[in-house]
């Protein structure tokens, strides 16, 4: 009798994939938590407020339109725009017109914004060496990421299934800034 290898049902988990789940639920929302918690520990600013700041960094100007911005971050439009918001009242960046489009405007980085992610990029970037490389060999730092590379593409792929249901444009995906991109955005 020929035994006959059945597919898993996709709606059940076995429990080396819970397993699995749990642990990289826990590694990334923890990765999180520690880049987090050093900004506002070190510098008093959140990982938000810092990726904002970055996107402000590497754009031409140091300015972006408000849907620039949520094309960049990758967030909704009202999350960007209370960001935004709290960003001004700490200095960080202000709002300018946009003299091509009276209904937009440009979120601007300030000089208090651009000294902010000069002095907290040096210490953050230390922790994501001890965190993430200082934990993993080479060899499994190259895996890791082809693994987050196929991981990044089923992502998308499933968010542009989600979109042609819904019937709008995917989202494009806006990978974290290379090491030398940082340290050269520092340097400006």
């Amino acid at each position: 009798m020929s035994s006959v290898r059945q597919s898993p049902d996709p709606r059940k988990l076995s429990d080396d994939e819970i397993e699995l789940f749990n642990a990289f639920y826990v590694m990334r929302r923890g990765f999180d938590r520690t880049l987090d918690a050093q900004l506002q520990r070190d510098h008093g600013i959140s990982i938000s407020e810092l990726e904002v700041l970055m996107a402000l960094v590497r754009a031409p100007g140091r300015r972006l339109r408000v849907r620039e911005l949520v094309d960049v971050t990758g967030w909704e439009k009202s999350r960007v725009s209370h960001q935004v918001t709290r960003m001004a009242a700490r200095g960080f960046v202000e709002r300018q017109e946009c003299a091509e489009d009276r209904r937009a405007s440009y979120i601007h980085l300030t000089g208090d914004g651009r000294r902010v992610v000069v002095r907290a990029l040096p210490e953050h970037t230390a922790t994501i060496r001890r965190v993430l490389f200082d934990a993993l060999t080479d060899a499994q730092q190259a895996e890791f990421l082809q693994i987050s590379r196929r991981m990044i593409a089923a992502n998308e792929a499933e968010n542009l299934g989600a979109d042609d249901c819904a019937g709008t444009d995917a989202e494009e995906s806006h990978p974290e800034p290379a090491a030398e991109e940082v340290r050269s955005a520092a340097a400006s």
